[in-house]
């Protein structure tokens, strides 16, 4: 588990947030600076270091300087994590700057899922995970909502995005009795799989027609995290966030978890 951190107060509440999972996960935690200046870093990193053993005691800890840019830092840290953490101040005096510091660039970058900081929910609440789908490609990102879900031992809520896609006659239709040229819901991977093999978690499934974005955004009010996926097509491309991901990175109310998927 690495976490990012800089001293603020939102760095904080992602060191708060990157301890708890890495709690629930029996995981080892990496805290991480990158700054110029060590001198600098040294008193920042003891911070977060004395917070952790003095709240979670039992949590084995890790801290390190780096140099050069958070994102890039970061991206190699990330190497091997079962998550990435950091905070965003989201929209206000950031507003033109929120991806262009860290967070989007994380999620082009990350060697997995990371999870964004946002909003005011504590993170040892028992609140649902909401899982946004989008795209055929969000498989992964459906794998870990599950995962998560269970974890927390809580609902998990599916919005599926709706879009204009058109079936063909070459092809056989998704949806049993639709005809060729009919509007479809996506995502078409079964659900009812990850369904059967997490059975022991309440999943309510809703497709959303009319402003989907707007709808995820409201549901993120009621959610512990939302999970989302950024789509990844061949080695070193940049992932693809739909306006869903968007949307939640600039605007969600709770946290938010980016799982790359290829």
């Amino acid at each position: 588990m690495v976490v990012g951190v800089d001293g603020s107060l939102i760095a904080v509440r992602a060191l708060d947030w990157a301890a708890e999972e890495a709690v629930r996960r029996g995981a080892a935690l990496h805290i991480v600076y990158a700054v110029p200046d060590r001198d600098e870093a040294q008193p920042v990193l003891a911070s977060a270091e004395a917070r952790i053993h003095e709240r979670y005691p039992e949590l084995p800890c890790t801290t390190a300087f780096a140099e050069g840019g958070a994102a890039r830092a970061l991206t190699r840290e990330s190497e091997g994590a079962d998550l990435t953490v950091v905070g965003t101040r989201g929209l206000g005096r950031l507003t033109g700057a929120l991806f262009g510091s860290v967070s989007l660039r994380l999620a082009a970058h990350t060697h997995g899922p990371l999870l964004v900081v946002r909003g005011d929910h504590r993170c040892d609440g028992g609140r649902e995970v909401l899982l946004g789908l989008e795209s055929d490609s969000d498989a992964d990102a459906a794998a870990y909502a599950f995962q998560e879900a269970e974890r927390r031992g809580v609902r998990l809520r599916v919005l599926h995005a709706w879009t204009h896609r058109h079936t063909t006659p070459e092809l056989p239709s998704p949806v049993t009795g639709a005809n060729p040229g009919q509007e479809q819901a996506v995502p078409h991977f079964d659900v009812a799989e990850l369904r059967r093999r997490y059975d022991g978690i309440g999943v309510e499934s809703l497709t959303v027609r009319t402003d989907p974005a707007q709808a995820m955004l409201e549901a993120t009010r009621e959610a512990a995290l939302v999970v989302v996926g950024a789509h990844r097509h061949g080695h070193g491309t940049e992932p693809r966030l739909g306006p869903i991901g968007h949307t939640l990175l600039h605007r969600s109310h709770c946290p938010v978890v980016v799982v790359p998927t290829r």
